[in-house]
This record gives structure tokens, C-alpha cells and sequence, in this order.
């Protein structure tokens, strides 16, 4: 994958959608093999999450850190144009407002993502009719960080004791 899919340093994005809260959204489309390396690299391979971040992608690597809660990082994504990402991560933790948000801003592959890992499997029904293998995949893998956060929140022998 050596530079094979680095991003011009002088991508901006496109502002496409404004909804009601009048947020700029940048275009979230990837080759295939950047989806996958992404959700590979949620999945724990630290090689493909520094390709990422090295190769113009700091959106993905920070939906990586903003999936597995870190607040700076959902900070980037709202202050950079990324809402309707913040969005999809929200309304998979069970944020009603979020998933509105999504479906009423016309996200509907974020909005069926989020339902998807939320344990709603119309979204990945919808998914599976209205995208792709990879997307598919990258869900999956969303979905199992987020199971495993919610596991280790309710393992008692995981808790912290501060």
C-alpha cells in the first residue's frame, strides 16, 4: 500500500450538506482498501492506523480515537467538518437526537451504520442491499469496539476503583 492511496496534503473537502444546525459536512468517500485498512486499523493494527494518519486520512484516525471515546478527538471531527461522523458515532451509542440528526440530513448510509451497530439489524440489511462489502465490514468492526467498551463498562473486574 506504500503511497498507493495518499491524499493530496491540499484536500479541503466539499461542504455538501447544511441541515438545520447549519454544519458543514466534508465528503466521506474512500477507495475499498482505505475502508478496510481503517477498520483493520480499528480493530487494533497500529501500522495501518500511522499509514493513515501519515497519508492524509487524520479524519479516519480521528473517528478511530472518537469510536473508542476520546473527546479531543470528537472535538476535531465537529470543528472540521466532520458532524454527520460525530453523528454516526453518537446516535451507535443510542443518541436518538443523533440518529434524527442523520436520517433528517438525508446520512443514510451513517444513519443505517449507527443502527447497525446499535444492534438494529435493519441497518445492516440496509447496508448489505445499499452499499458495499467494505462498508459492510467497517461496520462490523465499529461494532465490535463499541461491544467491547460496553463489556469492559460492565465488567466489574474492569472497573476502576477511583
Amino acid at each position: 500500500m506504500k503511497n498507493l492511496f495518499k491524499r493530496k496534503k491540499d484536500y479541503k473537502g466539499n461542504g455538501e450538506n447544511k441541515g438545520p444546525a447549519k454544519l458543514a459536512a466534508k465528503k466521506f468517500e474512500y477507495h475499498p482498501k482505505i475502508i478496510l485498512a481503517w477498520a483493520k486499523a480499528l480493530e487494533g493494527n497500529v501500522e495501518l492506523l500511522k499509514y493513515l494518519n501519515e497519508n492524509g486520512y487524520e479524519e479516519l484516525v480521528m473517528a478511530s480515537h472518537a469510536i473508542k471515546l476520546k473527546d479531543k478527538a470528537r472535538d476535531w471531527l465537529m470543528e472540521n467538518g466532520y458532524p454527520h461522523v460525530m453523528a454516526m458515532i453518537n446516535a451507535s451509542e443510542g443518541n436518538a437526537q443523533a440518529l434524527n440528526w442523520l436520517r433528517n440530513n438525508n446520512f443514510m448510509l451513517f444513519y443505517n451504520m449507527a443502527r447497525a451497530i446499535d444492534d438494529e439489524n435493519e441497518g445492516f440489511e440496509w447496508i448489505n442491499k445499499n452499499s458495499t462489502q467494505d462498508i459492510f465490514l467497517l461496520t462490523k468492526s465499529i461494532k465490535k469496539v463499541k461491544d467491547d467498551i460496553e463489556e469492559a463498562h460492565n465488567d466489574i473486574h474492569k472497573r476502576s476503583t477511583e
